[in-house]
C-alpha cells in the first residue's frame, strides 16, 4: 500500500531540520514502497492462495509453515513503514485493515480457534474465517490496484478472478457442513459455479442458509452490481467511439473536429489578409 500523496504537511512551527527530517523518511518510504511493490503483490496472491486451500482442502506442514513465513514477512514490512512514515496516526488511518489482517492470523497460530472450537461457537469461528477471507482479499486487491493504478480491462478481469475464486472457497466453507442434515454445497466446483452466478447476476437456485453466507452472498452480490456498471460503461465507449470515428455518424469524431479546425484557421488567416489590405487601402 503507497503512502497517501495527501499525507498531512509538517506543522509550521516545526524546525527547518524536522521538516528535512519527515521528507527524508517520507522519500525513503516511498522508494522503500517501490522496491518492494512486485514481490508484496506476489507474496499476497501467494498468501490468499493459501487461504484458499486452507479453507476447501486444509493445509500440510509445508504450506502451513510458507504461509506464517509470509505472515511473518508482511508483519516486518508493515512495522518497517510504519517505523519510516513521518506520521503514524495518519499512516495507521489508511492502513487499519492491512494491520487488522495481520491480527487474524496470530488468532490461529497462538492456538486461539481451536479454543474457540473447543467451546462450540461455531459462529465465532465462521465470522473469523469471514474476516479472513475479505482481509487477505482486501490486502491483494489494494496492491493490484496499486501496481496497475486501477486502469484498463485487465485490472478489472484480475480483480474478478481473485473475488470469484476467494468467494467460492467461503461460500463452500460456510455451507458444507449445515446443521439438521440440510444440504448445502457439497465441493468447490460446485461453489465456483454458484459464485459465477450470483457475480453474473443470472442468480442461483441455491440460497445460503448460514448467517456468513449470507452476508458473503451479499458482498459478491455488490461487486458484481459495480461490475454490471462498469462494463456497460465500456461498451458505451466502445460504440460511441466507433461512432464517432465514422464519417458518416452524425457524432461528430476527431477527424471531423481536426477538418473543422483547419478550416477555422484557413478562415482566420483569410479574414486578417482581407483586414490588411483595407487599411493599406
Amino acid at each position: 500500500m503507497r503512502y497517501p500523496k495527501s499525507a498531512p504537511k509538517t506543522p509550521p512551527e516545526a524546525t527547518p531540520e524536522l521538516a528535512a527530517i519527515d521528507r527524508e523518511r517520507y522519500e525513503l518510504l516511498q522508494q522503500w514502497e517501490s522496491w518492494l511493490e512486485m514481490p508484496m503483490l506476489v507474496l499476497s496472491f501467494a498468501w490468499l492462495g493459501l487461504l484458499i486451500v486452507e479453507l476447501v482442502w486444509g493445509l500440510n506442514p509445508l504450506f502451513e509453515t510458507i504461509g506464517i513465513t509470509i505472515w511473518v514477512i508482511f508483519i516486518l514490512d508493515f512495522c518497517l513503514k510504519f517505523l519510516l512514515a513521518p506520521h503514524k496516526l495518519f499512516y495507521l488511518h489508511h492502513n487499519w485493515l492491512i494491520a487488522f489482517s495481520l491480527i487474524i492470523p496470530a488468532l490461529g497460530t497462538l492456538r486461539i480457534v481451536p479454543i474457540i472450537q473447543s467451546l462450540q461457537s461455531v459462529h465465532a469461528v465462521r465470522g473469523l474465517q469471514l474476516l479472513g477471507i475479505m482481509t487477505r482479499t482486501n490486502r491483494g486487491m489494494r496492491l493490484l490496484g496499486a501496481s496497475m493504478e486501477r486502469r484498463g480491462i485487465g485490472y478489472v478481469f484480475a480483480l474478478t478472478a481473485i473475488v470469484a475464486l476467494a468467494g467460492a472457497a467461503g461460500i463452500y466453507t460456510f455451507e458444507r457442513n449445515l446443521p439438521n442434515g440440510a444440504v448445502g454445497i457439497t465441493d468447490y466446483g460446485t461453489a465456483l459455479w454458484w459464485t459465477a452466478m450470483v457475480m453474473t447476476t443470472i442468480g442461483s437456485d441455491y440460497f445460503p442458509k448460514t448467517s456468513e453466507g449470507r452476508v458473503l452472498c451479499f458482498l459478491l452480490a455488490v461487486y458484481a452490481i459495480a461490475l454490471c456498471g462498469y462494463a456497460t460503461a465500456i461498451l458505451a465507449t466502445f460504440f460511441v467511439g466507433q461512432d464517432a470515428e465514422s464519417d458518416e455518424a452524425e457524432l461528430a469524431g476527431t477527424k471531423s473536429i481536426q477538418a473543422l479546425q483547419v478550416e477555422i484557421a484557413a478562415l482566420r488567416n483569410e479574414i486578417q489578409a482581407l483586414a490588411k489590405r483595407d487599411l493599406e487601402h
